[in-house]
Protein backbone atom coordinates (compact mmCIF):
# COMPACT_ATOMS: atom_id res chain seq x y z
CA UNK A 1 0.00 0.00 0.00
CA UNK A 2 0.89 3.42 -0.99
CA UNK A 3 2.19 5.75 1.68
CA UNK A 4 -0.40 8.81 2.92
CA UNK A 5 2.65 11.77 1.68
CA UNK A 6 1.29 9.97 -2.29
CA UNK A 7 -2.43 11.14 -1.71
CA UNK A 8 -3.23 13.78 -4.48
CA UNK A 9 -5.09 17.07 -3.31
CA UNK A 10 -8.25 16.01 -2.44
CA UNK A 11 -7.90 12.19 -2.09
CA UNK A 12 -9.28 10.86 1.65
CA UNK A 13 -8.43 7.55 2.85
CA UNK A 14 -9.42 5.66 6.05
CA UNK A 15 -7.40 3.38 8.64
CA UNK A 16 -8.46 -0.37 8.04
CA UNK A 17 -8.27 -3.20 10.27
CA UNK A 18 -7.35 -6.22 9.06
CA UNK A 19 -10.07 -8.17 7.37
CA UNK A 20 -10.67 -12.33 7.61
CA UNK A 21 -13.92 -12.95 6.71
CA UNK A 22 -12.85 -13.95 2.62
CA UNK A 23 -10.13 -16.06 1.79
CA UNK A 24 -9.22 -16.19 -1.61
CA UNK A 25 -7.80 -19.34 -3.77
CA UNK A 26 -5.89 -18.27 -6.47
CA UNK A 27 -6.31 -20.59 -8.65
CA UNK A 28 -3.46 -19.11 -11.16
CA UNK A 29 -1.22 -16.47 -12.63
CA UNK A 30 -2.06 -14.07 -15.50
CA UNK A 31 1.31 -13.10 -17.92
CA UNK A 32 1.35 -10.13 -19.66
CA UNK A 33 3.58 -8.16 -21.02
CA UNK A 34 3.39 -5.23 -18.40
CA UNK A 35 5.80 -4.87 -15.62
CA UNK A 36 4.39 -1.36 -14.39
CA UNK A 37 1.26 0.37 -13.86
CA UNK A 38 2.65 2.93 -15.94
CA UNK A 39 2.89 0.78 -18.94
CA UNK A 40 -0.54 -0.90 -18.00
CA UNK A 41 -3.33 0.13 -20.74
CA UNK A 42 -6.20 1.60 -18.67
CA UNK A 43 -8.54 -0.94 -20.09
CA UNK A 44 -7.43 -4.14 -22.08
CA UNK A 45 -8.44 -4.39 -25.57
CA UNK A 46 -9.30 -7.31 -27.63
CA UNK A 47 -6.56 -6.28 -30.41
CA UNK A 48 -4.25 -6.02 -27.67
CA UNK A 49 -1.54 -8.35 -27.27
CA UNK A 50 -1.70 -12.09 -26.22
CA UNK A 51 -1.69 -12.85 -22.82
CA UNK A 52 -1.46 -16.56 -20.81
CA UNK A 53 -3.53 -17.34 -17.97
CA UNK A 54 -1.82 -20.20 -16.63
CA UNK A 55 -4.01 -22.36 -14.10
CA UNK A 56 -2.57 -24.42 -11.10
CA UNK A 57 -3.33 -28.01 -9.71
CA UNK A 58 -5.79 -29.19 -9.12
CA UNK A 59 -7.94 -26.63 -11.30
CA UNK A 60 -6.49 -27.67 -14.59
CA UNK A 61 -9.79 -30.08 -15.51
CA UNK A 62 -12.25 -27.28 -14.97
CA UNK A 63 -10.64 -25.53 -18.42
CA UNK A 64 -12.94 -28.91 -19.91
CA UNK A 65 -15.12 -27.21 -22.83
CA UNK A 66 -14.04 -23.47 -21.94
CA UNK A 67 -12.52 -23.83 -25.41
CA UNK A 68 -16.27 -23.99 -26.77
CA UNK A 69 -16.60 -19.57 -26.23
CA UNK A 70 -15.43 -16.69 -27.47
CA UNK A 71 -14.98 -14.84 -24.46
CA UNK A 72 -14.57 -15.23 -20.58
CA UNK A 73 -14.70 -13.17 -18.20
CA UNK A 74 -11.18 -12.98 -16.40
CA UNK A 75 -11.30 -11.91 -12.51
CA UNK A 76 -8.11 -10.94 -11.18
CA UNK A 77 -6.29 -9.76 -7.50
CA UNK A 78 -5.08 -6.38 -8.04
CA UNK A 79 -2.53 -7.12 -5.53
CA UNK A 80 -0.67 -4.30 -5.72
CA UNK A 81 -3.10 -1.74 -5.41
CA UNK A 82 -3.84 0.59 -2.09
CA UNK A 83 -7.03 -0.25 -0.54
CA UNK A 84 -7.95 2.65 1.74
CA UNK A 85 -8.86 5.35 -0.14
CA UNK A 86 -12.90 6.53 -0.51
CA UNK A 87 -12.17 9.61 -2.56
CA UNK A 88 -9.64 9.67 -5.45
CA UNK A 89 -8.19 12.14 -8.22
CA UNK A 90 -7.45 9.81 -10.94
CA UNK A 91 -6.74 12.01 -13.78
CA UNK A 92 -4.27 14.64 -11.28
CA UNK A 93 -6.56 17.53 -12.46
CA UNK A 94 -7.83 18.61 -9.19
CA UNK A 95 -10.98 16.62 -9.75
CA UNK A 96 -12.08 14.10 -6.53
CA UNK A 97 -14.66 11.07 -7.37
CA UNK A 98 -15.60 8.39 -4.66
CA UNK A 99 -14.08 4.28 -5.61
CA UNK A 100 -17.23 3.18 -6.23
CA UNK A 101 -17.60 5.52 -9.31
CA UNK A 102 -14.86 4.54 -10.52
CA UNK A 103 -12.86 1.59 -12.11
CA UNK A 104 -9.71 2.62 -10.38
CA UNK A 105 -8.14 -0.41 -9.45
CA UNK A 106 -7.60 1.48 -6.00
CA UNK A 107 -10.86 -0.44 -4.27
CA UNK A 108 -11.83 -1.69 -0.51
CA UNK A 109 -11.78 -5.22 -2.55
CA UNK A 110 -8.95 -4.72 -5.51
CA UNK A 111 -11.04 -7.27 -8.03
CA UNK A 112 -10.27 -7.00 -11.78
CA UNK A 113 -12.41 -7.92 -14.37
CA UNK A 114 -11.44 -8.11 -18.10
CA UNK A 115 -13.86 -9.51 -20.68
CA UNK A 116 -11.22 -11.18 -22.68
CA UNK A 117 -11.05 -12.70 -26.49
CA UNK A 118 -10.97 -16.25 -25.85
CA UNK A 119 -7.88 -17.66 -28.06
CA UNK A 120 -7.33 -21.23 -26.88
CA UNK A 121 -6.80 -23.72 -23.89
CA UNK A 122 -3.68 -25.79 -24.15
CA UNK A 123 -2.07 -27.74 -21.51
CA UNK A 124 -3.52 -25.75 -18.02
CA UNK A 125 -2.78 -22.07 -20.13
CA UNK A 126 -5.34 -19.97 -21.65
CA UNK A 127 -4.56 -17.16 -23.88
CA UNK A 128 -6.59 -14.08 -24.40
CA UNK A 129 -6.74 -10.87 -25.86
CA UNK A 130 -8.19 -7.99 -24.03
CA UNK A 131 -6.28 -7.90 -20.20
CA UNK A 132 -5.19 -4.66 -18.35
CA UNK A 133 -3.20 -6.18 -15.59
CA UNK A 134 0.24 -6.41 -14.31
CA UNK A 135 2.78 -9.67 -15.37
CA UNK A 136 1.66 -12.20 -12.41
CA UNK A 137 -1.51 -10.71 -11.14
CA UNK A 138 -3.07 -13.09 -9.35
CA UNK A 139 -6.01 -14.91 -10.97
CA UNK A 140 -8.98 -15.46 -9.17
CA UNK A 141 -11.78 -16.90 -11.28
CA UNK A 142 -12.74 -17.92 -15.05
CA UNK A 143 -15.99 -17.04 -16.50
CA UNK A 144 -17.80 -17.87 -20.13
CA UNK A 145 -18.68 -14.41 -21.03
CA UNK A 146 -22.60 -16.72 -21.32
CA UNK A 147 -23.28 -20.45 -21.34
CA UNK A 148 -26.29 -22.40 -21.42
CA UNK A 149 -27.81 -21.28 -17.74
CA UNK A 150 -27.13 -17.80 -18.39
CA UNK A 151 -30.31 -15.94 -19.16
CA UNK A 152 -31.28 -15.36 -22.20
CA UNK A 153 -29.30 -18.42 -23.55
Amino acid sequence: MAPEALLRPGEVSVNLAMANDAPLRFIGRIHTPWKTRAETPRQGSTDGPICRIEIFDPWIPALLGLDGFERVDVLYWLHLSRRDLILQSPKHDGTVTGTFALRSPVRPNPIGLARARLLGVEHGSVFVQGLDCLNLTPLIDLKPESCGFSPGA
